[in-house]
């Protein structure tokens, strides 16, 4: 009797696609097996790049003259430690009752080049034709979605061209260049940092990161705050009063005067005195009032980035420790594929939102939720999220974004209580969506005393809408996004300010006369950038493209950031292992090391575009394009080996 062959990325997920095809199994020795299916598993990678020394003993050592190194013929191996479970997929996959195989890896570029150095290694049963199943989370249906619709292994062949590149750009990234700067610059590594010898590792990615993290610390290192003095002026009559800020404009009298330090800072104490003394006894009219009303949508939902990065802020996790938690939650089918940079639904997706909708009204027992979502019945929010920003198929490449599936709460009560945190984040940021707009309120006005104007506002909510959704438990502070927002504003800063004065202001017309009370001076200075923590270093990885001050080039790598979803976090766990990066395990927050600095000062010395994003995006895209069939593979390859020599010709002086 033939049989179908079924590869996943790990045992417990196979055991899940076993449930799904409802199949009696017979376990055994490193897989299951049925009437009909065969159901085995990668444990991770099984196969691997050779080192050079595979090649060629004397490639051990390392010497300038046998390098660069770049294989004309790649070679690969078996992990040893994984060795059995290789040879048992090998077994069945040369299995003559096998005729159809299924590749049931791990939804994207990583799980696609898992399976094929197996199948390249393995050598499969050449009269089995090979599929792929692709799918977004692992419940019941999506499962047996991905086998029904599979489609044939060739359809991925450029998925694989580019998982494949990008293995090997890595490979010789950092073996040529991290051989070569520690040949050349090892010695002065080691005596700088106080050790007997140093070896420099450099790599496509990680180095470039080092280089932002070190950039901004130098930055915050060598900042000099500037003290500068505002001018406040309160206004008002009998029935209140308010405060309004000083700002210079082409007709003031301090227009472009040297005594100013910004457009509403003078550099001297005395000299903002003096403004005032000029001021007094002046009428003071109200030249602009406008009254508006505002209304905000709910942000756009998590992909794997964002949500790293808000994990990173409320619980002060790492980036790779969010990852690990949301593929179990993943893998109990509490939420979609975590791998994902999209930010939006599909179409298809959009259409079948119910489905999720009454899985949580039904499954998810949380008081405060099921409080929002008899709200939402109640007073019937929209669930047709077709024509809203949060549904955009053009902003989706392999995956959508990160949602609760609706499913899986039979596993809900087993998690660890953090687990279940960060499964109630996704599921809020997923019913925010639904909920209608925050409204706001807003009054701005201008009071002018002669050629000087004092501008004022304020903002109230009238209503809440998403807000209601994402504000923490018994917390009246809005949702870590919003909050984002709030504290990069100086400007939303002070309008906060001036929030207790709506009332006031609310009351006052346009050519109206108002006393003045009172002019305060109030001292300010500059703020150096802040550090990053271990979350918004994964956003800055991400959104490198936006980095780049060559506006052209800019949209021409739009959406290639540095590094991949799947790939970010383990970036900044090695920088940390290696000891280049330390990250406080409290605050989370990333500083250089000693050695991370002078690694730093060695790349910026000889090779300076390995720390720019430009370079490690523009590779970044080149992979996308390899993926999406817009260039062919061997051109990606001439580029980069071209780089690596015309690198090696600069650094070495050849004989």
């Amino acid at each position: 009797m033939s049989k179908k062959l079924l590869i996943t990325e790990k045992p417990s997920v196979a055991m899940e696609f076993a449930k799904a095809l409802k199949i009696n199994t017979n376990r055994k020795n490193g897989y299951i097996e049925s009437d009909n299916w065969i159901i085995t598993w990668c444990v991770g990678h099984l196969v691997t790049m050779s080192y050079p020394e595979v090649y060629d003993e004397k490639l051990k050592f390392w010497r300038l003259d046998t390098l660069p190194f770049i294989p004309k013929e790649w070679k690969y191996e078996i992990i040893p430690a994984v060795q059995n479970q290789f040879n048992i997929v090998k077994q069945l996959l040369q299995r003559e009752d096998v005729e159809e195989i299924y590749n049931a890896g791990d939804s994207g570029r990583e799980g696609e080049y898992i399976q094929r150095l197996v199948f390249m290694m393995a050598k499969p049963n050449p009269k089995a034709k090979i599929k792929r199943v692709w799918i977004d989370s692992q419940t019941e249906e999506e499962i047996q979605r991905g086998i029904r619709e599979a489609k044939d292994e060739s359809e991925y062949d450029s998925l694989s061209d580019s998982a494949y590149l990008r293995a090997k750009e890595d490979y010789l990234i950092g073996i040529n260049f991290s051989r070569l700067l520690s040949i050349i610059y090892g010695r002065k590594v080691a005596n700088q940092i106080h050790e007997e010898k140093a070896s420099i590792s450099v790599g496509r990615v990680m180095t470039c990161v080092l280089g932002m993290v070190v950039s901004r610390e130098r930055e915050i290192r060598n900042f000099v705050k500037t003290k500068y003095y505002k001018i406040i002026g309160e206004f008002g009559d009998e029935t209140g009063t308010f405060k309004a800020e000083w700002k210079v404009n082409e007709k003031s009298k301090m227009f472009e005067s040297p005594k100013l330090y910004n457009e509403s800072g003078f550099k001297k104490q005395e000299d903002a005195k003096e403004f005032i003394t000029s001021l007094a006894g002046k009428k003071a009219i109200i030249t602009e009032l406008k009254k508006t009303k505002q209304k905000e949508k709910a942000p756009l939902l998590f992909n794997l980035a964002e949500i790293q990065n808000e994990c990173t802020k409320r619980f002060k996790i790492k980036p790779d420790e969010t990852l690990e938690i949301i593929q179990n939650l993943y893998e109990k089918k509490l939420v979609t594929y975590p791998r994902t940079d999209a930010r939006v639904l599909s179409t298809a997706v959009a259409k079948e939102i119910s489905k999720n909708l009454n899985g949580l009204i039904k499954g998810y027992k949380d008081e405060e939720v099921q409080k929002l979502m008899k709200k939402m019945v109640d007073e019937k929010y929209s669930t047709n999220l077709s024509k809203t920003k949060y549904v955009n198929d053009s902003k989706i490449t392999d995956h959508y974004a990160i949602i609760p599936t609706g499913q899986g709460f039979e596993n809900y009560e087993k998690l660890p209580e953090l687990q279940k945190k960060i499964y109630d984040v996704i599921v809020k940021r997923f019913i925010a969506i639904f909920y209608p707009e925050a409204e706001y309120n807003k009054i701005t006005l201008t009071v002018q005393i002669e050629n000087e104007t004092f501008n004022a506002s304020g903002k109230v909510c009238t209503n809440q809408g998403y807000l209601e959704v994402l504000k923490p438990k018994n917390d009246n502070k809005l949702s870590t996004e919003k909050q984002q927002k709030v504290e990069n504003s100086s400007q939303n800063q002070k309008n906060e300010e001036l929030d207790d004065n709506l009332e006031v202001l609310k009351n006052l017309k346009k050519g109206q006369e108002v006393q003045v009370q009172n002019f305060e001076i109030k001292d300010a200075e500059t703020s150096p950038p802040t550090r990053y923590n271990s979350g918004s270093i994964i956003l800055a990885m991400e959104n490198a493209g936006k980095l780049i001050e060559d506006e052209e080039l800019r949209e021409q790598i739009k959406g290639a950031g540095i590094g991949t979803s799947a790939t970010r976090g383990e970036i900044i766990k090695k920088l940390e292992k290696i000891k280049y990066i330390d990250i406080n395990s409290k605050t989370q927050i990333v500083t250089p090391t000693q050695k991370g600095e002078a690694i730093y000062d060695v790349v910026n010395y000889s090779m300076p575009d390995m720390l720019n994003p430009k370079l490690t995006a523009s590779w970044e895209k080149g992979l996308d394009m390899v993926a999406k069939k817009e260039i062919e593979s061997n051109v990606f390859m001439t580029k980069l080996e071209n780089y690596i020599n015309s690198k090696f010709d600069k650094l070495v002086i050849r004989k």
